[in-house]
């Protein structure tokens, strides 16, 4: 069978995107000004949760109440102070009735309860000082938050004796939406100059810093737009937007710095404009093709999981890697076919480089240093490898004594309102307010038969109170008021024991600590799925990349190392508070369950990028020289450099999220950013070269039907690479009959 030619294939993939570069250039700000206003108001048609599984017994429980018991299922709380006063006190209670009664009275507002009403203990606080009124409002997030900010302004503040402050969980998520769409903004505004400054230091020239920016804007618009689509037809977390900014900044610069650094090289070598956006297609082009499939399917893993918070951020993800490698692979070559030798005007190191350089020509870009380095680490390969696998390991020792629990009002700043109200309520009523479980029972009984099962329960040793029955109709339900933490071991074996006990009805639990338990079980139930696509996924494509089936072992288990440390410091810093006040959030002891799934999948694609970047470089030269040791150091001398930087401008832009005073945004990008600056500066400069110099040449090693495989379908270079002798001590091929490629 004769073998395809895939340098022919790519040729014509170079003169499609470089025929008419003026029209691609006009057709792209035509569609990305499309996109500005397809994408507009898109963060007020997101949500701020997504944390529950939508198939949940605690979700089918929290419905159920909704639609039959509303004043079950509050998410609205009044928080009344009535300063000096006790809450019994007359003037005070005759206000509280009224505003309760007026509440009751606004539309789309149901269930409306109050300790001036109920005399419940649970609604008044320990010093007798403040109680609360609590409602419904019903609805959708959007239509939910448009209630409330009807509302809201309404009933804060002060009304006769009594001082009114607007709580509970509606409340929490929509200031929590507003303070990412804020916190989103200022992100924006430190990312994007602090990036172009940096681009300017990687480049000199200010037209090609212009250029990854240029990316990455394109990128994000285009996320926005498909973002808005898809809430057309299912639930998106405001939280992904983060990660629109992120990504498409990131990503769009590191594939743009690629190739344009590779298209500046072939210019330095003589190459005219074409063949220089040919071969830098052929190479860098292969290389960002290979680097955004492996991104797009670490994300795309968050799809198995039912929680649509994990979920919106697959969408974005994807979306924002494809049209960031799109960007970088149609709209960057249309340009740098345009610009030519002028895509290094406007030198703004001029004044820094040597006398008599010329002003086309960029800094001395040999990476020398980089060459020595690799030299040095491969001569103590033993020495880095265990070292540096041991240092890693250390780093994430703390991950060990990991605690998952719920994303709450703490995440928000320690003075927001909502935040205020809650903290007044966790620390000031009995109980644990926030924390209680409410159990369902579905059909028929009679009052024996529910008394029975509210004395056994309440004998269970993890319970402080049980409340009710309330009955409607053939069901009814009871409020369980656990010991201990809200969502502590106790409370979740609690739900445990409750969901065990025998009834003569149906009976399902759901509440904070239930709602923690099914969450936990979902992710742990899809975790293995998400994680072999991910590993298979990425073995393949690899391999695919390299033709070798050592080097995407390698590649796994090396990225799975470098986020060791990210996992080791978020327990370090956000489950203990080591750093909270440096950091200004408030620690909860605990991490919500789906975090890590979500810095894992981003951090491991980010890992991957880096990974290809490398190891492309590596098997383009072994490729044309069939020396093993020469391509490490050749790969890492034309490449750390340029790793490096991409890793340094990626960082900024998540410490910039990392700005964020909403602390799941705050852990997400610092933690992100300390999982690629650790990639970049420790893995892929001292992990992957010993490792590689340890294991030699038989690291470029196949089975004979996969290099046939590999050789048909595969993505290399000029032609097969060299032929791995059976005997590992025979002489290298003779490199008279290897391909020398582009």
């Amino acid at each position: 069978m004769p073998q395809v030619n895939r340098s022919e294939r790519l040729g014509g993939w170079t003169r499609f995107v470089t025929a008419r570069p003026r029209l691609a250039l006009l057709a792209a700000l035509v569609i990305t000004a499309l996109a500005v206003f397809a994408g507009s108001g898109v963060a007020d048609r997101m949500g701020s949760g997504g944390w529950e599984a939508p198939d949940a017994k605690s979700t089918y429980t929290t419905k159920a109440l909704e639609r039959e018991f509303p004043a079950s299922q509050p998410n609205l709380l009044l928080l009344v102070d009535s300063g000096s006063s006790s809450v019994d006190d007359p003037a005070v209670a005759v206000e509280a009735a009224r505003l309760t009664e007026k509440l009751a009275a606004e539309k789309d507002i149901t269930g409306v309860g109050s300790y001036w009403q109920s005399k419940s203990p649970g609604l008044r606080a320990k010093d007798g000082r403040e109680a609360l009124i609590a409602a419904r409002i019903e609805g959708h997030d959007k239509a939910v938050g448009e209630v409330l900010d009807r509302i809201a302004p309404t009933y804060r503040g002060t009304h006769g004796p009594v001082k009114v402050s607007v709580g509970g969980p509606v409340a929490v998520r929509h200031e929590m939406q507003t303070i990412i769409q804020e916190d989103l903004l200022r992100a924006e505004m430190i990312a994007l100059p602090v990036t172009l400054v940096l681009l300017v230091m990687v480049f000199g020239s200010a037209i090609a810093a212009l250029l990854p920016l240029g990316v990455g804007i394109v990128a994000i618009l285009g996320t926005n737009a498909v973002l808005r689509g898809i809430t057309e037809f299912t639930d998106v977390s405001v939280f992904a937007q983060n990660l629109t900014t992120a990504l498409g900044l990131g990503l769009a610069i590191d594939y743009a710095l690629f190739i344009v650094r590779r298209f500046r090289e072939e210019l330095t070598a003589g190459a005219d404009t074409r063949a220089a956006v040919g071969t830098t297609l052929r190479t860098a082009g292969r290389t960002v093709l290979f680097s955004a499939l492996t991104v797009a399917v670490s994300l795309a893993a968050m799809l198995v999981f039912p929680q649509y918070f994990l979920r919106s951020f697959a969408y974005a993800g994807i979306a924002v890697v494809l049209l960031a490698a799109a960007a970088a692979l149609i709209l960057l070559p249309a340009a740098l076919m345009l610009l030519g030798p002028r895509v290094n005007s406007l030198d703004l190191r001029r004044l820094l480089r040597r006398r008599g350089s010329e002003a086309h020509h960029e800094p001395d870009t040999s990476g020398r240093g980089w060459g020595r380095f690799a030299t040095l680490v491969m001569r103590r390969a033993p020495v880095f490898a265990v070292l540096t696998t041991v240092g890693l390991v250390l780093l994430g020792l703390p991950f060990l004594g990991v605690k998952f629990g719920t994303a709450d009002d703490r995440q928000l700043p320690a003075g927001a309102e909502s935040h205020v109200v809650q903290q007044h309520i966790r620390d000031g009523f009995p109980g644990s307010p926030g924390g209680g479980l409410e159990v369902l029972a579905e059909g028929s009984a009679t009052p024996a038969q529910y008394a029975d099962y509210r004395n056994r329960i309440t004998a269970l040793p993890g319970v402080l109170r049980v409340d009710g029955p309330v009955t409607e109709g053939r069901s009814a339900y009871f409020s369980v008021l656990p010991k201990g933490e809200a969502v502590g071991e106790e409370s979740q074996q609690l739900v445990r024991e409750l969901r065990a006990q025998p009834a003569p009805f149906d009976t399902s639990v759901t509440g904070t600590a239930a709602v923690l338990v099914d969450s936990k079980d979902a992710i742990a139930d899809r975790l293995p799925w998400a994680v072999g696509i991910i590993v298979l996924v990425t073995l393949l494509l690899v391999f695919l990349l390299t033709g070798s089936v050592l080097i995407p072992l390698q590649a796994v288990v090396l990225n799975a190392l470098s986020l060791t440390a990210m996992f080791g410091a978020v327990v370090w810093v956000f489950q203990d508070g080591h750093l909270s006040g440096l950091l200004s959030f408030t620690s909860t002891g605990d991490i919500e369950t789906t975090l890590p799934v979500l810095m894992f999948c981003v951090a491991f694609g980010l890992s991957m990028d880096y990974g290809v970047f490398l190891l492309s470089r590596i098997k383009e030269e072994y490729d044309r020289t069939g020396d093993h040791e020469h391509s490490v150091t050749f790969g890492l001398r034309h490449t750390g450099g340029l790793i490096t930087a991409a890793a340094v401008i990626l960082a900024v832009v998540m410490v910039a999220i990392g700005t964020s005073r909403v602390t799941n945004t705050k852990m997400l990008g610092l933690g992100i950013a300390l999982a690629v600056l650790m990639d970049a500066m420790v893995v892929r400069s001292l992990l992957v070269p010993s490792v590689m110099k340890l294991m030699g040449r038989v690291t470029w090693w196949a089975p004979a039907p996969l290099r046939a495989f590999h050789q048909r379908f595969g993505l290399s270079e000029g032609g097969p690479a060299p032929v791995l002798a059976e005997d590992m001590s025979a002489a290298a091929p003779d490199r008279d009959k290897i391909s020398t490629g582009a």
